[in-house]
């Protein structure tokens, strides 16, 4: 397939996504059923977000112009993709990067997310038959000549050691935080609240840290979050609230709570599920500086950086990590 075929065969998937094809709907169902996490209402967020953002012709038009791609990739290489399972679909865009290029992928999809994608390439498949050699899915990433691999920082560590040899794009553990001048409206509070909830806080673009003022007042920062009291309800994150809630009664420290979320004074980045860090600052110009030298740090939410309600929201072009994906599939 030549570079302009591969874009109308992504936007024609798009199109299926966006749709309420019976398929689509029942394989979504399917995903929701088999992992816990992948409610029915992030499901379908995370796929609205791949189909809206990603896999329309005007947009990957415009986001491939300016790598001056071959129409043609006369020396594809095999790319095999470690893909994360956090939250639904999380390991898509490396695979559009990829197919986007002209490479062969080998993915091995995470045991949490084995559903979905597979779907949708057995979608794009069925329309174009070529797909059965550019896109594979193996449990073993054997014979490629690059590697894209997302995981912890533990299993960062066995991705450096095995895939040394070969050009690689290792991510490791990223969190996001938010950072807060006291003067944010109601508004503004509640689509911070998406920030941090969706997806259960799971994300690396989940704000899992907030930095505050001195003095500031949580309370209607409580009250904002109270639109996602409804997870209160699902089993697994109330299993997790009631975990770390006891932890703090037992430790004798000090928490604030709206019955849905905690909230702790932690200099951590990383915070639990149901649980949301924070600390103050002095100098807000002095913390972005240093936000922003954090390689932990995937996002930085507030009035001077991504606006609220924007950080589960990525353009095609916002790469994890900041490694320009397709920059460096360019250079096999």
């Amino acid at each position: 397939m030549n570079l302009q075929e591969r874009i109308a065969l992504l936007d024609q998937l798009g199109q299926y996504m966006r749709s309420n094809d019976e398929e689509w709907m029942a394989i979504k169902e399917r995903a929701s059923r088999e992992n816990g996490w992948f409610t029915p209402q992030f499901v379908e967020l995370a796929a609205t977000q791949v189909a809206e953002a990603f896999l329309q012709k005007d947009i990957l038009d415009k986001w491939i112009a300016s790598y001056q791609l071959p129409e043609e990739n006369t020396t594809p290489k095999t790319v095999g993709i470690v893909m994360a399972g956090n939250i639904p679909m999380v390991g898509f865009h490396d695979l559009l990067c990829v197919f986007i290029t002209g490479h062969k992928a080998m993915v091995k999809t995470s045991s949490k997310d084995q559903i979905l994608i597979p779907h949708l390439v057995k979608k794009m498949a069925g329309w174009e038959t070529s797909i059965a050699e550019m896109i594979i899915f193996a449990d073993r990433l054997a014979g490629c000549d690059a590697y894209i691999a997302t995981g912890s920082n533990n299993s960062a560590g066995y991705f450096d050691y095995y895939f040394k040899k070969y050009p690689h794009v290792i991510r490791r553990n990223r969190t996001s935080v938010a950072v807060l001048n006291g003067k944010e409206t109601q508004a503004e509070l509640e689509q911070l609240a998406d920030d941090v909830h969706l997806f259960f806080g799971l994300g690396c673009r989940n704000v899992t840290k907030l930095y505050t003022p001195e003095g500031y007042n949580f309370e209607p920062l409580l009250t904002a979050f109270r639109k996602y009291n409804y997870m209160f309800d699902h089993h697994k994150y109330k299993n997790n609230f009631d975990y770390n809630l006891a932890l703090h009664l037992l430790n004798h420290k000090f928490y604030m709570s709206n019955d849905s979320i905690l909230l702790v004074e932690d200099a951590s980045l990383f915070s639990p599920i149901s649980q949301l860090n924070y600390d103050f600052y002095k100098d807000e110009a002095a913390l972005s500086k240093d936000l922003k030298n954090n390689n932990d740090v995937q996002c930085i939410v507030g009035r001077h950086h991504i606006p609220f309600g924007k950080a589960q929201q990525p353009a095609v072009d916002d790469y994890a990590d900041g490694v320009d994906t397709v920059e460096f599939l360019k250079t096999l």
